[in-house]
């Protein structure tokens, strides 16, 4: 039994990926990483297939959701790194981790400036903002303004779009 947000995103024309692995309705053409820009890590749609997990690929070069509560990520709690599943590029540090409730690894800034980008998707018949990864422009999840200072903002990543490298 898929749950709301899993109905709502695929009503939306989105993908999800549900507990079982597979990749639930089909998005739009214009919904690839590759349609978000010129970015510095280029791989051919082939060579992202080959080099990602269909999950990985789903959610990086398709912008698929994983379901939440899903990711070992979610209850990571060391000392580290999160880098971009898909080309390696540090995100994330466990300093700007925070437990948000939501099911999804929250984040309330990124490792620097430069390393996540964002767009409007209107997926579920409204703007939010995307963050994808500013190297390889990986579908990473979304940013919310309900996170704790000194941002107020919660980057709300797909564990599936991330690596975690302990210090």
């Amino acid at each position: 039994m898929r749950n709301r947000r899993q109905f709502l995103s695929a009503v939306a024309g989105g993908l999800l990926i549900a507990a079982a692995g597979k990749v639930i309705g089909m998005g739009q053409a214009n919904d690839t990483a590759e349609s978000k820009g010129d970015f510095p890590y280029k791989l051919t749609e082939a060579e992202w297939k080959k080099k990602l997990e269909p999950r990985v690929y789903g959610v990086l070069r398709r912008a698929a959701t994983e379901p939440a509560f899903s990711s070992p990520l979610y209850q990571e709690h060391r000392q580290g790194v999160f880098h971009c599943a898909g080309c390696n590029q540090t995100l994330f540090l466990s300093d700007n981790k925070f437990e948000s409730g939501t099911g999804w690894p929250s984040f309330w800034q990124p490792a620097s400036p430069k390393a996540v980008g964002t767009s409007t998707d209107y997926k579920i018949g409204y703007p939010r903002t995307e963050a994808h990864c500013a190297n390889c422009g990986g579908h990473l999840g979304h940013v919310f303004e309900d996170g704790p200072p000194p941002t107020g903002l919660r980057y709300c990543i797909n564990g599936l779009a991330l690596l975690f490298i302990p210090a």
